[in-house]
């Protein structure tokens, strides 16, 4: 479930394909699931001016997100605010394949049905989903389910407050939850990246062991209240990384992702009432003064450099008063209270049995009602723009259905069809009126578009082969992608990848999927365009191959959104498959057919 979305300040990390955002992975200590060894076309590369939303798995931690206040609660955790929604885990199993598994293929016509089974080590074994973070986060990707409903609307996300004094076991607690909940996409946000800026006379005070992180005036409030509101609705955000080494935020922002569950913790995560209502639970950790004291001095000296007597000194001058005055007194706001913080296992698993009786009562089982929904006899939405069908777009639809057309025919004929269809999808952009002159110096009275720039995302695998005819008909045109898989456990589509260029929300998206069956990849991609902020009405689905039950379930949950296809069928089997189709496109479009 899966930081930046933004280039501006991270081109260097940019390169490193990760996961729903994040970083900081030891390679070396754990066999990770990336998705460029997952698809090794270098195309995934080339984007220059795209950022990694989802698996930053190579990129070091820029800076320490333990704060002087909470943080690294053990001595030897670290860095857990930046976290990914894309969960969570750890080594993976020797017998564990690297790849993915294989898209369904379309049956052949008359032929009969063949029970499916799963490739050897395609399973992720129960006892791998967990959380490990010891200095470096260590992660393997698991997909995320849908976050919406088949409308299209976001479902909120399920939000645990924990809150206690420095050094309580808030981050320990978190990650016993996590652990335990054993769920993909799980977002933890911690209160620590949220400090204010300090000014060069906090600076100087700060140094020398004066200022009060524990003050609630120490942090931006406003900023943490809107960014929980966001993740809580299933958008991403823009987090700030306070780098406690310079008591700054640096340039670069990491962007987490809405998650099934969304965990904040800080010391004063129940001082402010707007923070209350956004929560669905809010759990206090409760510790001895003298066990958060050890922990901080164990900490402070082990990882920062301090003296014992300055952690001390900040300590009996900044951190127990605050606590006696701001942080304690919110305790009869928990709906939950943990002794002992992360030792308190009874505690915890009650509050896993909570969230997963929640989770269960918000789950959507969306393709199997995207397949039964009847659409008999309901028009075309008027959405929906069909290319002409003359004889010549017939006959290359001739070309590329017949089963017996040679690999090389059906690329040649998918690629002229698919330019075809970028050009009907550009004549619907916004055109105004100009005036040029000709080279006899006569003036032609024309049109001109006025979109300054178009982006085309890809819904991986067969949206990629798209990518290289709209490259031909727009000049200049910026390509994003999105892999999107169908969890063939449950039946439901799952997101694995995105890498987005920045600034998407300013400009016209051409989404490219080869075909559309029952709608529910090209809805999820859409929802990703808008929790980017990318407005409905700009976003263009193009495919070559649609149903008319995938038609009618994206125009019903996104009513703004343009469909452009070149053909439209009127059936999907039990397997999700276009009948009567073109068959499994990408497979025929990459050679990868093979015998049943």
């Amino acid at each position: 479930m899966m930081m930046s979305d933004d280039d501006d300040d991270d081109d260097d990390d940019d390169d490193d394909d990760g996961g729903g955002g994040g970083g900081g992975i030891d390679l070396t200590k754990s066999r990770m699931l990336t998705f460029s060894k997952t698809y090794k076309s270098s195309r995934f590369m080339e984007a220059t001016t795209m950022t990694d939303n989802v698996f930053d798995f190579k990129s070091q931690p820029r800076a320490s997100s333990a704060s002087d206040s909470g943080g690294s609660e053990d001595g030897n955790e670290g860095d857990t605010d930046q976290l990914t929604p894309l969960t969570i885990c750890t080594d993976l199993p020797n017998n564990m394949s690297p790849n993915p598994p294989r898209t369904p293929k379309s049956p052949k016509i008359g032929s009969s049905l063949k029970k499916r089974h799963r490739a050897p080590g395609s399973h992720k074994p129960e006892g791998t989903r967990v959380l490990h973070t010891h200095g470096r986060r260590t992660l393997y990707t698991a997909g995320r389910p849908p976050w919406y409903n088949k409308e299209g609307q976001l479902k909120n996300a399920f939000v645990i407050g924990l809150c206690g004094g420095s050094a309580s076991g808030k981050t320990t607690v978190a990650r016993k939850i996590i652990e335990y909940l054993d769920v993909p996409w799980v977002s933890l946000l911690s209160m620590d990246s949220f400090y204010k800026v300090l000014n060069e006379e906090q600076h100087k005070r700060a140094e020398a062991n004066e200022y009060d992180f524990d003050h609630p005036d120490a942090f931006d409030f406003d900023l943490v209240i809107s960014t929980l509101k966001r993740l809580k609705e299933g958008k991403s955000v823009n987090v700030p990384i306070y780098n406690f080494a310079t008591h700054s935020r640096e340039k670069q922002m990491k962007t987490i992702y809405g998650a099934n569950v969304v965990i904040f913790e800080g010391i004063m995560a129940f001082a402010n009432p707007e923070l209350l209502k956004v929560m669905d639970m809010k759990v206090f950790v409760d510790t001895d003064s003298d066990i958060c004291l050890a922990r901080r001095l164990r900490r402070d000296i082990a990882e920062r450099g301090r003296d014992p007597q300055g952690v001390l000194k900040q300590y009996m001058k900044f951190v127990k008063p605050s606590f006696e005055h701001y942080i304690e007194p919110y305790m009869q706001s928990a709906d939950i209270i943990v002794p002992k913080g992360g030792e308190n296992d009874v505690a915890i698993n009650l509050i896993v049995l909570h969230v997963h009786n929640q989770l269960q009562a918000r789950g959507f089982k969306l393709r199997n009602k995207q397949a039964q929904a009847s659409h008999n006899g309901q028009p075309m939405p008027d959405t929906l723009h069909i290319l002409e069908k003359t004889p010549q777009i017939n006959g290359i639809h001739s070309f590329i259905r017949d089963k017996n057309t040679s690999r090389d025919e059906f690329i040649f004929y998918s690629k002229r069809l698919m330019r075809l269809l970028f050009e009907n999808a550009l004549s619907m952009l916004p055109f105004k009126d100009t005036v040029v002159e000709t080279p006899q110096g006569i003036f032609y009275d024309g049109r001109k578009t006025s979109v300054k720039r178009i982006v085309g995302v890809s819904i991986l695998r067969a949206g990629e082969t798209m990518e290289q005819a709209l490259c031909e008909v727009c000049k200049d045109v910026s390509v994003g992608k999105i892999l999107i898989q169908t969890n063939m456990d449950t039946g439901e589509p799952e997101l694995h990848y995105i890498r987005l260029p920045k600034d998407i929300k300013d400009q016209y998206i051409f989404l490219l999927d080869a075909t559309v069956a029952t709608g529910a990849a090209a809805m999820m991609a859409i929802r990703v365009l808008l929790d980017h902020d990318v407005p409905e009405e700009k976003i263009f689905l193009c495919s070559l191959l649609m149903a008319e039950s995938g038609v009618q379930t994206v125009a019903y949950a996104f009513p703004k959104v343009k469909i452009v296809t070149t053909a439209v069928d009127k059936e999907v089997n039990d397997k999700f498959h276009i009948l009567p189709g073109i068959g499994n496109f990408g497979d025929r479009y990459f050679g990868t057919d093979f015998a049943e």
